[in-house]
């Protein structure tokens, strides 16, 4: 390392000047990162959000699309930006907005249908979708808007996309838990939706493989990837055999890669490629 020694003193306070202002020009035209308290009426209470917002954001009356990130079981708001930080990087590449919602730690995305307290699904579908357009500059409609998430909250990115195609014209997910089926007893899901004895039509109803059957798909840009030594690779790799028998279109990935961090970071880069070409089709 070299270092320099001063003798003069002005030329040592031009010097932090000039390096300062570096800093300062160099911050005007990089992504923002705010963290916002968002009053969830039906849950009654604040619940926290990442929102990223692109490079020159505050230069503009730019308008612009929105992706909604959904954490796994046991993460929270601050997950992606953890799992990967150069997502900052993709709303400046991609001139898009992202949102990290919190699902609570086990959440699923539900509504839960046996404890009322409990209503993520409302909280992510409406009453954050509702904040982020009334607090930042999107473009406030279906087709500006997707939905993904890794693990439980790719099982949210499906779930909550087959459920509201008024608000999320494309869904995704990576890694997801897209058939909760063959994991009855794992991750406090049945805290959620009820036991599989007294509660077993939730289990048929609320996982979304089945929901195929139920909520069309003709209006929703879709993908979905998995690694193959996942835990969920088999279940992916179920639904997209069934997506191909019912003829949806979507795009399927499967790379090699465990359910971990180095695969999320490396698979949300692909999808929201995705999703900027459907925004871009769509006019954005």
């Amino acid at each position: 390392m070299n270092y320099q020694t001063y003798q003069n003193p002005n030329q040592m306070v031009k010097t932090i000047l000039s390096i300062f202002l570096l800093l300062a020009t160099t911050s005007l035209f990089a992504s923002t990162v705010d963290t916002v308290a968002i009053y969830s009426p039906s849950m009654q209470k604040n619940i926290k959000c990442v929102v990223i917002k692109p490079d020159n954001y505050s230069d503009s009356d730019k308008k612009y699309p929105v992706v909604y990130l959904l954490h796994g079981h046991s993460g929270s708001y601050s997950s992606w930006l953890e799992i990967a930080p150069n997502l900052k990087d993709y709303a400046d590449e991609h001139q898009m907005i992202l949102v990290c919602p919190d699902g609570g730690y086990n959440s699923w995305y539900y509504d839960s249908p046996i404890d009322p307290k409990r209503k993520y699904e409302t909280h992510v579908s409406k009453e954050v979708v509702a904040y982020v357009d009334d607090h930042y500059r999107t473009i406030a409609d279906r087709n500006h808007r997707a939905i993904t998430g890794l693990s439980m909250g790719g099982h949210g990115g499906f779930y909550l996309g087959l459920r509201h195609p008024d608000v999320f014209g494309t869904m995704g997910s990576t890694s997801g838990g897209v058939d909760i089926t063959p994991f009855k007893k794992n991750w406090e899901i049945s805290e959620q939706i009820g036991d599989t004895i007294n509660y077993k039509d939730n289990w048929k109803n609320m996982t979304v493989i089945n929901m195929l059957d139920v909520y069309p798909t003709d209006s929703l840009s879709i993908i979905f990837d998995c690694g193959t030594d996942d835990f969920f690779y088999e279940v992916n790799k179920a639904l997209h055999n069934k997506m191909l028998e019912m003829k949806i279109p979507h795009d399927y990935i499967e790379r090699p890669g465990e359910h971990n961090w180095p695969y999320w970071k490396n698979s949300i880069e692909y999808q929201l490629v995705f999703f900027k070409n459907y925004f871009e089709k769509n006019g954005s």
